[in-house]
């Protein structure tokens, strides 16, 4: 390998008022090598990584790019430097072609032409091994599709230092395979790439060498052939972290939840999720695998009472629960607990504190005093003005209580610091301030003091560091333990395999089959969630199907 170092950083330091996001950071990036960056949550890896792509400017230390000077202060410098950011979150436009993507806002000297922009992209994508129509439209690609254009797209203006943010975290096994063919060829071709995963397996796979980051400081550089999981894990966390998931066994009870031949539209009208059966027992984990956006956050919206059911039936004991509200659905006897995909956006108030936070969902609980008569429960300009308001004495005044009791919420949001070491300041803290696995903490800590009987969660550790990640495992696996019926939405297949006691796989909001976890493969999950492999009969037997879980035509609950 070319020892030449393409990148260095020397001293870096980063600051947000009194907070240190960087502090004193040096390392280099070889020429043709790629390096994994790993830290826990709150680390500063995404404050690093956005100074070299020019998102941020460092207040103390200097870049170097081929052992000279840099000043990136914008991402058109970071172009000019030959570095591109592939972000988690895709930045392209649906509507538009790769093509049109790719080019867009690169100053071309020469008239703009579809077919020479073709070729050009067709010349990278045969060069690195990428499979891309460079005429097809976003809207119409899967998740590895525009992966492949937002690479591409930074290939394309000429980058030779790739920084790639979690790019595994919604592929199949066949697509992760896929994408590490081509980054060891641009590997080959002299390319330098900075990958930023949490999961350990990859890093191990993919990379040369590995940067630790902890608490915004630099914690060292080791050679990928030279460690282990367990090691780089004591490096990120300072102590050892056990790396094993228990399947604990329970006594599996009767279901809690039954879902028959179910159909849901997404937003645009489609059909999400299209006549599926399966049930939900108590003291059992049920997976949901399935490439992202196959229905996952359909399905959970419409078992929680939050989205509208086109047909089929949801039942609780017999009883159906579709159309009802949360609250209706609580009344029917179903405690139900839901930790949505978007965690700032749907499960939590970003700009209110940890308190506040938990009592946005059972709000009328903390409430004490008097319902004022001046206020109509109907009134328009009521409503309008929103539920509650802060008031003089700052609690909260609604349509129902003249105030709300926060000292029980402010007792509440600290049993949930202490019980899941939420890093926070304090109680009072916006929500939004806090890092994303601090966030996560908040959300779950508040939806599980409802002592909930079912618990749908959607990707509870996406872009969690691997301590928060265990301990949520152990949060779920406890659960399970006290009889709740968990269904889990996740990305990472190997996690599913060991925590999950079985598995219903989807593919375009189709049920391809539901395997026991233990009897089945990464393999043969991927091929499912990619529609190559649906279950029959004979192929079921071979792998183990879990044919209790899916109610079948005149089967009764005790089946």
């Amino acid at each position: 390998m070319d020892e030449q170092i393409a990148l260095e950083l020397r001293n870096i330091s980063k600051f947000f008022g009194p907070v240190a996001a960087n502090k004193d950071i040096s390392f280099s990036l070889k020429r043709g090598e790629i390096l994994a960056l790993l830290g826990e949550n709150g680390s500063g890896k995404t404050t690093l990584m956005n100074m070299i792509s020019g998102i941020y400017y460092p207040d103390e230390g200097q870049i170097f790019v081929n052992g000279k000077p840099a000043v990136i202060s914008s991402p058109q410098d970071a172009f000019r430097y030959k570095i591109g950011m592939v972000h988690q979150h895709f930045k392209l436009i649906d509507i538009f072609t790769a093509a049109q993507n790719i080019v867009l806002g690169v100053r071309e000297t020469k008239r703009y032409s579809a077919r020479r922009i073709n070729e050009q992209v067709g010349k990278i994508a045969s060069k690195y091994g990428f499979e891309i129509d460079p005429k097809k439209k976003i809207y119409d690609m899967s998740v590895s599709e525009k992966q492949t254009v937002e690479i591409v797209k930074v290939l394309y203006r000429g980058a030779d230092i790739l920084i790639l943010d979690e790019p595994t975290a919604v592929l199949t096994p066949q697509e992760t395979e896929k994408l590490f063919a081509v980054m060891r060829a641009m590997k080959e071709d002299g390319k330098s790439i900075i990958i930023i995963t949490h999961k350990l397996h990859e890093v191990m796979a993919i990379s040369d060498r590995v940067a630790v980051l902890r608490k915004g400081e630099y914690i060292g550089c080791v050679n990928t052939a030279e460690t282990s999981e367990a090691a780089l894990t004591e490096m990120m966390v300072g102590q050892k972290v056990e790396l094993n998931i228990e399947r604990p066994l329970t006594e599996h009870a009767r279901p809690l939840l039954e879902i028959r031949d179910l159909c849901i539209k997404n937003d645009v009208g489609s059909l999400a999720i299209e006549d599926l059966s399966f049930f939900i027992r108590g003291g059992e984990i049920l997976g949901v695998a399935g490439i992202a956006g196959c229905g996952q956050r359909e399905l959970c919206e419409a078992i929680a009472g939050l989205r509208k059911v086109e047909s089929g039936g949801i039942y609780h004991e017999g009883e159906s629960i579709v159309g009802l509200s949360p609250k209706a659905i609580y009344e029917k006897g179903v405690s139900m607990s839901f930790i949505p995909e978007d965690r700032l956006g749907m499960g939590l108030a970003p700009s209110m504190s940890v308190t506040d936070n938990m009592m946005i969902k059972n709000y009328q609980d903390h409430g004490f005093g008097f319902r004022p008569r001046s206020v109509d429960a109907g009134d328009k300009s009521f409503r309008a003005a929103g539920r509650r308001c802060v008031n003089a004495v700052g609690g909260f005044f609604d349509r129902h209580w003249a105030f709300v009791n926060r000292r029980l919420a402010r007792s509440e949001a600290r049993r949930v610091i202490e019980e899941l070491d939420v890093s926070t300041p304090s109680t009072e803290t916006p929500v939004r301030r806090l890092s994303g696995g601090n966030v996560q903490k908040v959300l779950l800590g508040r939806e599980l003091l409802n002592k909930p009987n079912v618990l749908i969660t959607a990707y509870p550790v996406r872009g969690l560091d691997i301590n928060s990640s265990y301990l949520i495992y152990d949060i779920l696996n406890r659960q399970k333990k006290a009889g709740t019926g968990v269904l889990f939405i996740g990305e990472d297949l190997d996690v599913m395999l060991a925590l999950c006691d079985k598995i219903m796989v989807l593919c375009h909001g189709r049920l391809m089959g539901v395997v026991h976890a233990e009897k089945t493969t990464k393999e043969q999950l991927g091929l499912m969630m990619a529609g190559a492999l649906d279950l029959q009969e004979e192929k079921g037997k071979q792998m183990g199907v879990a044919k209790d879980t899916q109610i079948g035509e005149g089967e009764t609950w005790n089946e």
